[in-house]
């Protein structure tokens, strides 16, 4: 069973919008801080952004700061990334990832959705 499975990727013009969801299931996810990563073509793969296990802390890269909206739902096991003003560069396979708690490594991976930006 996948712990992690997204959803909302696809494609979109540039300027646009997408929401990615992020689905968890057999875990403990409020315990659990969850992250996205994406990787473009012949790129290594990159941090976007995590949120705590409680949601009160948010974290971004400097790339996508003032665009990108990490959000979770623990009732809903859910993790959310709203993506707004999207540029070319931002097309990658994107990843959400859990860190337990007091671990330093996201353990939790899903299996990644494609997000194209066309200019």
């Amino acid at each position: 069973q996948v712990p992690l499975v997204e959803s909302g990727g696809g494609l979109v013009q540039a300027g646009g919008s997408l929401r990615l969801s992020c689905a968890a299931s057999g875990l403990a996810f409020s315990w659990v801080h969850m992250g996205w990563f994406r990787q473009a073509p012949g790129k290594e793969r990159e941090f976007v952004a995590a949120i705590s296990r409680s949601g009160d802390g948010t974290y971004y890269a400097d790339s996508v700061k003032g665009r990108f909206t990490i959000s979770r739902d623990n009732a809903k096991n859910t993790v959310y990334l709203q993506m707004n003003n999207l540029r070319p560069e931002d097309t990658a396979v994107y990843y959400c990832a859990g860190r337990r708690i007091g671990e330093s490594e996201y353990t939790y991976w899903g299996q990644g959705t494609q997000v194209t930006v066309s200019s």
